[in-house]
This record gives structure tokens, sequence and C-alpha cells, in this order.
């Protein structure tokens, strides 16, 4: 493969993180290409100046375009001139198409109909999911304004704020803090005491028991029998409820009943108040519903980077060139740039055709949710769109897209397939463990389910599935035993005094 070639399979696989570190770099090494705006109406396909010569058009000489249009199995037209932005062409999907011509041009840009369509138009507004401004310190310190008067204490107080880690937790030794201020120790704890008080409940613990005692303390459930299971979570989360319900002097439901309690409260009560806004995964494609029915999918100009060659520069710099080597060096630039550019355009497209048929395949997915999910794999999209296998599975790697039902990674709609009985429909691996968690959660005290039972009963379905595969997918899903569960319900069940868990 050609240097340029192997390049464009490099760009194909990038992040959008990392493709826009790469252009960063390339932008600071080539002395011709500059970051773009994206195009007005009436301008030139992407120049930054005047038109090149006819030489500079040659520039592109030193590897055979053809080689990588064949590696990506792509049809887009051959660029005219040096110049090309990379975003110059229509990203948007507007065409209608039925959604059964599987042989359509996806390329060209299509939109596919839908039947029914259940989704607010309004478009996804990021701005809604953005953390709210104020810090843990800030919460933290005005608590404090008002709660202590005692300057001494204040200042301690806020040395202790500042050792709060990300979680909450403090987890300075309390001698030194005193060393440090100049105070006995007595006064330290007297002080972080007080501020274990404050909101959120739990802050300030140096331990994970003692923050799951500080916030059943504020709900006012903190007794003796709660506080010995604090001291054993060991046992839980070996979930050996016989030994804490000796332990701890209480019955076999009750137990479970505090273990549950546990399980509604916060081990890191800091997280509601992180001053540090987390960044969302930044989509790469946007699908959205139409009101007539139909899907608009189109590439986020947020992560296509802009770059221009700058055409003028060239012609000055190849005028003003006296030696032979600054005059290879110009043209390798040229080359570099003109390539750069039409490799980005080339990724971008790609991804799109892509993306656009992978909405088209799980459009079951979109409309009804999860269990219509149906199997796919990467074969199919590359035999659908005309493209190499391993180029759908560089696309897909580190892809997102922002859909009505959330960000997805493009690997994820890719799930192999579980066949169903007597010729009938086959079902994607996710559907079936997404069937299996639901019957689990439908269980009654006298109807726990064993894998053989859920095997039995999504064979009735028809769904074709062994019971070692059903093990599989509820030991990866987080789901104890039938046995377990079985022990559970009951005892909740004695606890309670109930017909139904």
């Amino acid at each position: 493969m050609t240097p340029q070639l192997q390049q464009a399979i490099k760009l194909l696989q990038f992040s959008s993180l990392e493709l826009s570190a790469y252009v960063d770099q390339q932008l600071e090494q080539n002395p011709l290409l500059e970051a773009g705006e994206a195009p007005t109406a009436g301008d030139e396909a992407g120049g930054t100046g005047d038109a090149p010569p006819a030489d500079a058009a040659d520039g592109n000489d030193g590897g055979d375009p053809r080689a990588l249009d064949r590696a990506l199995a792509d049809d887009s037209p051959d660029y005219a001139g040096a110049g090309i932005d990379s975003d110059f062409y229509d990203n948007v999907f507007d065409n209608s198409v039925g959604a059964g011509d599987a042989g359509s041009d996806v390329g060209g840009g299509a939109t596919w109909q839908s039947r029914n369509g259940t989704f607010d138009d309004r478009a996804i507004a990021f701005e809604d999911m953005l953390a709210g401004g104020t810090s843990l310190r800030e919460v933290l310190s005005g608590q404090l304004a008002v709660d202590i008067v005692d300057p001494a204490e204040r200042l301690i107080g806020h040395y202790l704020i500042d050792l709060l880690d990300d979680a909450g937790y403090l987890s300075a030794d309390l001698s030194l803090v005193s060393d440090a201020l100049g105070c006995s120790q007595a006064q330290v704890e007297a002080t972080l005491a007080k501020l274990q008080t404050f909101e959120p409940a739990g802050i300030f613990a140096r331990s994970l028991a003692e923050c799951l005692g500080l916030q059943l303390a504020d709900r006012g459930r903190l007794d003796i029998a709660m506080q010995t299971l604090l001291d054993h979570l060991d046992l839980v989360a070996k979930r050996d409820w016989a030994s804490l319900a000796r332990i701890c002097g209480v019955e076999h439901g009750q137990i479970l009943k505090m273990a549950a309690e546990i399980r509604t409260l916060s081990p890191k009560p800091a997280l509601a108040f992180d001053h540090v806004v987390s960044q969302p995964v930044v989509p790469d494609v946007m699908m959205r519903p139409q009101q007539s029915g139909g899907w608009v999918v189109e590439l986020n100009s947020e992560t296509l980077p802009r770059v221009l060659v700058n055409n003028q520069y060239y012609v000055k710099l190849n005028r003003s060139a006296r030696t032979r080597e600054d005059k290879q060096y110009i043209a390798e630039c040229m080359q570099t740039a003109n390539w750069l550019v039409k490799s980005l355009h080339q990724r971008a497209t790609t991804i799109l055709k892509v993306s656009a048929e992978i909405v088209r395949q799980q459009e079951s997915f979109f409309i009804n949710g999860v269990h219509s999910l149906r199997p796919l794999i990467l074969r199919d999209i590359a035999e659908a769109i005309g493209m190499h296998e391993s180029t759908v599975s560089r696309v897909t790697s580190n892809k997102f897209m922002a859909t009505p039902r959330g960000i997805f990674e493009l690997k994820y709609f890719f799930t192999h397939a579980v066949g169903g009985l007597r010729g009938g429909d086959i079902h994607s691996a996710e559907s079936v463990r997404h069937h299996i968690k639901a019957l689990i959660e439908a269980e009654t005290v006298g109807g726990i389910l064993s894998d053989d039972g859920l095997a039995d009963l999504l064979q009735k379905e028809g769904i074709d599935i062994a019971r070692r595969t059903v093990a599989k997918y509820r030991e990866a899903m987080g789901i104890p035993s039938s046995v377990q569960r079985r022990r559970e319900k009951d005892a909740l069940h004695r606890y309670d005094g109930k017909g139904t868990a």
C-alpha cells in the first residue's frame, strides 16, 4: 500500500477526538493547509485564493487515487483542482426512498419512510443535559457560613472541605490536620462531626460504612441492627444472609429488607454536586425522525474538520522557489494537502453510508425498542453498500450515533443471531437478553424460573436457545441463580406476611 492509502485507512478508524488531534498536527506541519470555514453559496470548491496553475493539479501524482477508492469501495467523484473543502457535500438524506429498497443509492442521499412516527420531532438539545454550575465546594461553604459561627471552626471547616476527594470522602489523617492548623485533634474531630451533618448526606465520611451510616442517620434509620450490618458489608457482598441475620439478631426476611434499603443509598454522595462538567460523548452522526414518518441521517458538523488548501500561498511559494529541493518540498506539501482533504471527504461520506444502512436495517429498533433489534453482522452492511467488511469494521469503531432512543456506538447495532424454531424469525442476542430479564423481573414467589424453565418459555415463543446460553446471558447481566432468587423472595414473603413478593 502507498503511504497515502495507509493514511486514508488510518483516518477512517480514528475517533472524532483522534481525528481532530491529527488534523491539528497536519495544520502545524504543512504550510499549505488552513483551518477553513464552511463554504457559503457562490464560493469556489474550497480554494482560498487564485486558482492553481496547470502544474498545481499535477502535484497529486505520487499515488493512485483509484487505489483508495477501491479500498473503500467508494464511488465519490474526482476532484477538479487542489483546494477541496471537506465540508463541500450534502450530508443530509432528504430524498424519499422506500424502506424496503435495499438497492437504493445510499451515497446520493435517502430518507427511509416508517409507517408510524412516535418520537418527538424536537431537535436534541445537549444544553438540557449539562451539569449545573454550582460546585460542591460552594454548596458546603454556604452551609459552613450559616451553621458554624466560631472563626476557628470555620477555618478548620474550610481546610477539611479542600481535602475532600471527588467522591466526597475525607481520607486525610486528622492528626496531621491538627498539626498543620496548630489546634487540638479533638477540636478537628468536633468540627468534622458538624460537617458530617451537611448536605448531601454522607459527605465527609472516612469509609464506605461511615458514609452509608451518615445517610441512614439522616433518615432516622440507624439503629443497632443496621450499624451491625454496616460493620459486616463484606458478608453483604457475599450475599450471606443467614450469617448476617444471626449476627444482627433479626429474621432472615428483615435482613433482606435492610440490605434493600442500603442499596438505595449513594456510595459517592459528592457526585451529585460534581463541579467538573463531564464531557458527554460527541456523536459523529445525527439521526432524527421526520414528521412525515421518515428518518433524517446527517453527519455532525461539529466533528468534521474543515481543512482548505491555500492555493494563493502555493503559487507564491512555487514562484519564489530557487533550488530543486525547495520545489520538491513544495510539491510534496501540495500533494499531501490534496490527499488529506480528499481522505477526509471520503472518510465522512463512508461513515454516512454505513450509518444510513444501519438505520435502514435496524429501523424496527428505533420504532419499537430493544426487543425489536434484529441480528446484524458487518457483512450484511458491507454487501448492502458495496464495501469491504474490514472497511465497515473500521468505520463502526469509536463512532457514535445520536438517535431518539439515546446515543449508541455504531458497534451496538451489530449482534449475532439466535435462531428461531421451525424456520421462524431469528432474534438478536441483545433482544433475547432483554426478554430473559423481563421474564425474571415478572417472577412471583411461587413461580421462580430456573434456567431450564426460561429456556422452555423461550422455546415456546419460537426462540431456539439452550439452557447453558440462558445461564450465560443471565450471569452476564448480574442476575443471581434461581436458587438465590427463590430464597430471597421466600424470605421477603414470610417477613411481609403477604401473598406476593
